[in-house]
């Protein structure tokens, strides 16, 4: 399978996934606006997600899958399937024992850490409280499935670990559906939604854990012991969790900030599902994939190849998110209005969200970047030096939080969080160029160069086009009309994009189905 088929089933599953979430969004919008419900669930949600990042996809993405792939190069399946019961019975133990160190925490933690903004509310910070409780366990239900998602990863079984969570936003928007037609009052909705979370943590579980069987695995629970394989992976895997949480801690440390202000939280949050959608799609797909290709063209010692496979990453990337970052600049109001402006949600509120969600917008290709630079430290068992860079950019992103929240409120945390990411992208990209891990390619450099000139064309067009659809995109205007119209908007975009950037050169099909094909050749297993 190439990587292009291989990146659009991930993408392609993650996109139902980003599908369900707008839609999740949407009724959320409906149900609590940004009201301080809305702010409670997002900050207590928010914690158990904040580790779900760090200690499940971060490390193990990182750690898990290069040492996974080295085992099945090495030792076959038997001895992948091994190491993965050794690894299985150390982290289920640990999860339990951060389960329950959290739990009893869990009153100091909202206090002085989720949202310090709460303390001249007891009601608010006592009901964040006993939601973030309700939901913490969803960690240790994440953690066991980012293991098995990273098995399922290096044997070349992607969909059932990249389908798994639209099952979270199924089951929220039942929640969601459920206390709408019943009529509960925005307190209710929110614990509806908090134990829907840890409902939808176990039939993740679940999913992934029988792709796993039908990939031909069946894990057994061994006794925790600190094997030398598990060790090597702790080595690697704290400080790649650290390094693949960047987004959430600083999303936190913003939170934190916001929870100053009523509403905040819940403006950041309704942004931030929007750029999710590439940032998702895109990113996800190229991490997931492009780790264990590249891992095993290392082991194999195919450094061309590896190097080559990185660069089409890097391409494929700049082709697709350029284009959006301009969009969502552009065209957040209009988007704003549509998806959310009904019920509760007000047009002040759609002002405020519209306005962060554009400078996301700007940050969208750093924060894609790093999904695809990250891979090429992670498969030369790296993860120390992409933990300095992330250490680096939450220093910037908290200094101008902090700095900037006075000044512009919710757009100055935007802004921190877009800066921070594109420094990190920048460092991450001159440290693999000057080893030598990347290989510079002034094509690659000429094609970037043109598909910034189709970005411009595109938003030109966009911005001649809008006031055309200004009436239809109107807060009176019907919801068909608004759809329609925000439609042909993003059709014109894409249809006037593409165009310009295979007639100007800075895209050929032909080339990329030929790069994106090309891999090494697959290494000769050792007899079993």
């Amino acid at each position: 399978m190439s990587l292009v088929k291989k990146f659009a089933t991930v993408g392609g599953a993650t996109l139902g996934s980003r599908i369900f979430g707008f839609a999740r969004e949407t009724f959320m919008a409906a149900a609590l606006g940004t009201g301080p419900m809305a702010d409670v669930f997002y900050a207590a949600f928010r914690f158990p997600n904040l580790f779900r990042r760090l200690f499940a996809e971060g490390a193990f993405n990182a750690a898990f899958v290069p040492l996974f792939s080295k085992e099945i190069e090495a030792n076959g399946v038997e001895g992948a399937k091994r190491f993965s019961e050794e690894v299985f019975g150390v982290l289920f133990s640990a999860l339990l024992v951060i389960t329950i160190v959290m739990e009893l925490a869990m009153p100091w933690l909202v206090e002085w850490i989720i949202a310090p903004g709460f303390a001249d509310d007891p009601e608010k910070t006592s009901l964040t409280i006993r939601m973030a409780a309700v939901m913490f366990p969803y960690l240790m239900c994440m953690s066991l499935t980012a293991m098995m998602s990273g098995m399922l990863n290096s044997l070349h079984h992607f969909f059932a670990a990249a389908v798994a969570p639209v099952f979270l936003n199924v089951v929220m928007i039942a929640a969601l559906l459920y206390g709408l037609w019943a009529g509960a009052e925005p307190r209710v909705i929110a614990w509806y939604l908090s134990w829907s979370v840890l409902a939808a943590g176990i039939l993740q579980l679940a999913v992934v854990y029988a792709g796993v069987r039908h990939a031909g695995i069946n894990i057994g629970f061994r006794r925790p012991r600190m094997t030398p394989n598990v060790r090597r992976l702790l080595w690697l895997a704290v400080p790649a969790a650290v390094t693949g949480g960047i987004t959430q801690i600083n999303q936190i440390i913003g939170q934190a900030i916001a929870s100053g202000k009523e509403g905040a939280i819940a403006a950041l949050q309704y942004a931030d599902r929007i750029y999710q959608l590439p940032l998702g799609v895109v990113g996800v797909a190229v991490g997931v994939v492009l780790l264990p290709e590249l891992a095993r063209a290392l082991k194999a010692g195919f450094l061309k190849e590896a190097a080559n496979t990185q660069n089409r990453s890097i391409e494929f990337v700049l082709f697709l998110t350029l284009p959006a970052a301009a969009g969502l600049w552009i065209l957040s109001d209009a988007i704003i209005r549509v998806l959310y402006e009904r019920g509760a949600f007000s047009a002040e509120n759609t002002a405020v969200v519209a306005s962060i969600l554009a400078i996301y917008g700007i940050g969208l290709p750093g924060f894609v970047l790093i999904k695809a630079l990250q891979p090429g430290f992670y498969a030369r068992e790296d993860t120390r030096t992409p933990m300095r860079f992330t250490m680096i950019s939450v220093v910037i992103n908290s200094g101008l939080a902090i700095t900037l929240f006075p000044l512009i409120a919710e757009r100055g945390i935007a802004t921190a969080e877009a800066a921070a990411g594109w420094t990190n992208t920048i460092l991450l990209f001159s440290t693999l160029l000057w080893r030598g891990h990347l290989s510079w390619e002034w094509a690659l450099a000429r094609r970037t160069a043109l598909l910034l000139v189709a970005t411009a064309v595109m938003s030109a067009a966009l911005v001649y086009a809008l006031p055309y659809a200004a009436s239809w995109l109107t807060p009176g205007a019907h919801l068909v009309q608004q759809v329609l119209a925000l439609g042909c908007l993003l059709a014109l975009a894409m249809v006037v994009y593409f165009a310009s950037a295979f007639l100007i050169g800075g895209a050929d099909l032909g080339m990329i189905r030929r790069n994106m094909k090309r891999k090494p050749k697959a290494p000769r297993m050792p007899p079993e």
